[in-house]
């Protein structure tokens, strides 16, 4: 072997053991990069609440913190048998979002065959069932109504840990409830502080974060489910009391009978939401609760046993970018008036159907849900400033907030013989002028004028905006309609492509509802 080999083979063995040196001293020190599967266990070693790509939560800590605050709720009712009937029939739309499996199997216990001799109907006892927690040591619970409403006794079982074990029953005392919003305000008495669960912030909470639903769902108690925050601000239209107030936090954690009443937590084990419905199908339904900011804001009421409401009496829809076009507005922002009941706060105060309310004492108003907000949470009596736009000009009017009707009168709501008039060619509708027998025929009140729809061809642009057979027409872009050869002139002068607005009066069993709508000329 010449010298030059050995040189060769002497830098190889050194290179070698240089390498392997390497390495030995980097592996005792913990320099060598982290495998993939060094990773995923130091992920799963993280704690809860570490944040970017190693956040692996627990909701065990959450789970036995909470539990003993959430309560199980029976409510028993007594009703007579034909109202069960009415019942059993009937639309009742919080049975639709939860409907209780036991009534497939649950027949009325009749006392009797018939009425008694009193002509009364027989009664009967129904236990429904629902969830609430506790909001404070000295046992004020927080639920749904519809899991009280009508009971002649409630009745609590609380205290129970994580697995179920262990609490107390005792009677609970009703001490207010909204129906409006669906939440009740309950109280039990016992000589010892009751753990409570933390009061969120429902107006912080971001889709996609997380949400956690405690209740005791099918009987099953203290039961917990995980999702994520959906959505927020979602409407349902559950009833005509509910639907002015509605403003739904939709999750996909999942929400079953027997939840209603409990909480929805953020991570932090806070409560964001009341558990309220669930829509149906699919693989899962979809949750909602009432934000817990709602009841925040009327607890103070519901301990008074009352909840009162500010009321202007109008009724409102957002504006859209047709709506922009139509009343020729700078931007789609603001809340459309589309009714005013006559010798109400609105009224008194100049407010016209057509105007567009941009601000309230000084504070812009983005849609009608802010507005409603807005005037239902002011003390009755308050006086408020309102800035509105009519025919593009900005105005401001003082009124006065009254209390909101109890009995579902029009408030601060969300909507929305003579020849056949030959326009059926361009928006898609005949129309007449009003005559006596017209009016008897489609219920027509004597106050309401203009000329009232006969017919609508399915595809049109009358019918794609929403009017209908019957339906009464007294404004076109403003103008003042009394007749056809009105309405014919007001429609012909519109061109090819503009939206236009049309104010209809639509008579109904309870009385005309006007609303504006926004048709777009072919």
């Amino acid at each position: 072997m010449n010298q030059s080999t050995k040189r060769i083979l002497s830098t190889i063995a050194i290179v070698i053991a240089s390498v392997a040196f390497g390495v030995l001293i980097s592996a005792d020190l913990g320099l060598m990069k982290t495998s993939k599967a060094q990773t995923t266990s130091t992920m799963a070693a993280a704690p809860a609440g570490s944040v970017g790509s190693v956040m692996v939560p627990s909701f065990a800590d959450v789970a036995s913190r909470v539990m003993p605050a959430v309560v199980s709720i029976r409510s028993t009712e007594v009703i007579k048998v034909s109202d069960q009937r009415r019942r059993q029939f009937g639309i009742d739309p919080f049975e639709f979002f939860f409907p209780d499996p036991r009534q497939q199997q649950q027949r009325p216990q009749q006392r009797g065959q018939g009425d008694d001799d009193n002509g009364d109907d027989d009664e009967q006892r129904q236990v429904s069932g629902g969830s609430g927690f506790i909001i404070s040591p000295d046992g004020y619970i927080l639920t749904n109504n519809h899991v009280i409403e009508g009971a002649s006794t409630v009745v609590v079982h609380y205290g129970a840990d994580e697995n179920g074990n262990g609490g107390q029953t005792t009677n609970a005392k009703i001490v207010g409830h909204d129906p409006a919003t669906d939440l009740a305000l309950l109280k039990i008495d016992v000589n010892h502080e009751l753990p409570s669960i933390r009061l969120g912030d429902s107006d912080r909470i971001r889709k996609g974060d997380w949400a956690i639903a405690i209740g005791h769902p099918f009987t099953f108690e203290n039961t917990l489910t995980v999702g994520v925050i959906s959505a927020k601000g979602r409407s349902l239209g559950l009833s005509e009391q509910t639907r002015s107030f509605e403003n739904f936090i939709q999750t996909d954690a999942a929400i079953n009978f027997g939840n209603s009443g409990g909480p929805l937590l953020n991570i932090a084990g806070e409560v964001i939401g009341i558990n309220t419905a669930i829509r149906g199908g699919g693989a899962q339904g979809i949750g909602f609760a009432t934000p817990i900011n709602t009841a925040r804001t009327l607890l103070p009421q519901l301990k008074k046993g009352k909840v009162t409401r500010g009321f202007l009496g109008m009724s409102i829809t957002d504006v859209t970018e047709e709506t922009r076009e139509a009343f020729n507005l700078p931007e789609a922002r603001g809340a459309l008036v589309q009714d005013v009941t006559p010798d109400k706060p609105a009224d008194r105060a100049g407010i016209r159907h057509g105007d567009v309310i941009v601000e309230i004492d000084g504070r812009p108003i983005r849609n009608n849900r802010e507005l409603i907000d807005y005037i239902s949470y002011l003390p009755v009596g308050t006086e408020v400033h309102i800035t509105l736009l009519r025919n593009s000009q900005r105005q401001t009017v003082t009124a006065k907030t009254a209390e909101r009707p109890p009995d579902g009168e029009p408030d601060e709501t969300e909507n929305g013989g003579a020849t056949v008039e030959p326009t059926r060619n361009k928006l898609g509708m005949s129309v007449q002028n009003l005559t006596a027998e017209l009016r008897r025929q489609y219920n027509v009140p004597a106050t309401t004028n203009g000329v009232i729809v006969t017919d609508v061809k399915n595809v049109s642009a009358a019918a794609d905006a929403g009017i209908s057979e019957g339906d009464v027409i007294s404004e076109v872009q403003g103008q003042r309609i009394d007749n056809v050869d009105q309405f014919r002139t007001a429609v012909d002068a519109a061109r090819s492509g503009q939206r236009i607005r049309i104010y209809i009066t639509t008579p109904t069993r309870t009385g005309p509802v006007s609303t504006y709508r926004i048709v777009q000329t072919p």
